[in-house]
């Protein structure tokens, strides 16, 4: 008999650790409570197995990141106009995610009790207090990069790994890549820490449900199906702005690119993979969307490395939801601040493994908003499922991007066939 994968795994705990809750909450609510008491610091500790490595983590990520996109624009100037359309759409979405995921959010009824069991749990009220923008300007550059590090404090942490990125890519070659390899080796070795508290993901998980059920009932049920259908319907939306993009930037029919790009969607649908779907990305962008050869097999395998319209999307919609389920009004420099920080991630994640992408990019975003992070590990449990969704989207993103540099970029357009 083969032993479930780990994401199924993860999966019969969240639904084991909701019946055993639930079941406990209708038939012995005292039993309930004392279970609930048992469960949450063993689903606390878990989390704070996967917090211990985001800071690392994170620095490391980031400077990579600089460093990469560094590497990638010097290449020439198709491949610096696409580092610009880069970071300009995933801006955008950014953007779009942190402006309509809490406006659907709040037209959705919160359950008191949910909201009620969650605070009770934490620290909701200093979790929600958030800076002045006269603070959070003061806080944007550390004054000591070292306690931002020990203090978990995300804003200025990230501004300094930027100021860091950008300084390596001034100094001689061979001691760049001493400090690159340095941070290859300090991303790997957290990543590797990461797989390990992964291993528990399935009892963390089950503790964190049952507490959760065995308090609020139904209503935590009903709030991650609701995270599950905004994810997909945030994804498919930044499909269908894609459409909208190629034909204001690209010149090109919205229908005609998307009838082009159906064959890709299908393949990523089934792969779950932008890297597994790269050669039909190539195949579609020569034959059916007719993109300059020169653009399309250096801009799609740049794009698979470093570009991802969904993560931004993924980061803002889970802080946002952490932030309905408290009860926590975003105000509009929280928005702001986990729009950027999460553009800036998403272009250092890109590639890495699994649900080790969840807590080097969710929950540094969800910290740096001055939220609570133990809805997370839920959270982490189900977000698989909308992952058909992200990779359809993905690559979507992708050959847009390709379409809109194709467009602007006259110097790499294919020589004429001789006859």
């Amino acid at each position: 008999m083969r032993w479930p994968g780990a994401t199924t795994r993860v999966l019969l705990a969240l639904l084991a650790g909701a019946l055993v809750g639930l079941a406990l909450a209708h038939w012995h609510p005292g039993a309930a409570a004392r279970a609930a008491d048992i469960a949450q610091p063993v689903g606390r500790l878990w989390l704070s197995a996967l917090q211990m490595t985001v800071v690392p983590l994170v620095l490391a990520l980031v400077i990579l990141g600089v460093a990469t996109a560094s590497d990638a624009a010097a290449s020439g100037r198709v491949a610096r106009r696409a580092m610009f359309v880069f970071v300009v759409v995933l801006s955008l979405f950014s953007a779009y995610a942190a402006l309509v995921a809490p406006a659907l959010l709040s037209l959705v009824p919160r359950s008191a009790q949910l909201t009620a069991t969650l605070q009770a749990a934490g620290t909701a009220t200093e979790a929600a207090a958030a800076p002045s923008l006269a603070q959070w300007i003061g806080g944007v550059v550390p004054s000591n990069a070292i306690m931002a590090a020990a203090q978990g404090a995300m804003l200025p942490l990230v501004v300094f790994a930027l100021f860091f990125g950008f300084a390596l890519t001034r100094i001689e070659q061979e001691r760049r890549a001493q400090v690159i390899g340095l941070c290859h080796g300090i991303a790997d070795t957290m990543i590797v820490i990461v797989r390990w508290v992964l291993l528990a993901a399935p009892v963390g998980v089950f503790a964190l449900m049952l507490a959760v059920c065995a308090q609020a009932g139904l209503g935590v049920v009903g709030a991650l199906l609701g995270y599950i259908v905004l994810q997909c319907g945030m994804y498919t939306g930044a499909i269908l702005i894609c459409y909208a993009l190629v034909g204001v930037f690209a010149g090109r029919s919205p229908l005609a690119f998307a009838s082009a790009v159906l064959p890709v969607q299908i393949v990523a649908a089934s792969t779950q993979s932008s890297l597994a779907t790269l050669p039909a990305m190539l195949e579609s962008a020569r034959d059916r969307l007719g993109l300059p050869r020169a653009v399309a097999a250096l801009v799609l395998p740049m794009a698979v490395t470093l570009f991802r319209i969904t993560s931004p999307i993924q980061y803002m919609v889970a802080a946002s939801f952490v932030a309905w389920a408290y009860g926590i009004e975003l105000t509009p420099t929280q928005l702001a601040f986990g729009a950027a920080l999460s553009v800036v991630i998403s272009l250092g994640s890109v590639g890495l493994p699994g649900q080790a992408i969840f807590t080097a990019t969710v929950i540094p975003v969800t910290l740096s908003m001055g939220l609570p992070v133990e809805p997370l590990g839920l959270l982490l449990a189900v977000d698989t499922i909308p992952d058909v969704f992200a990779t359809t989207g993905n690559v979507t993103g992708d050959l847009t991007a390709t379409a809109i540099v194709a467009r602007h970029s006259p110097e790499a357009s294919d020589p004429p066939s001789s006859s």
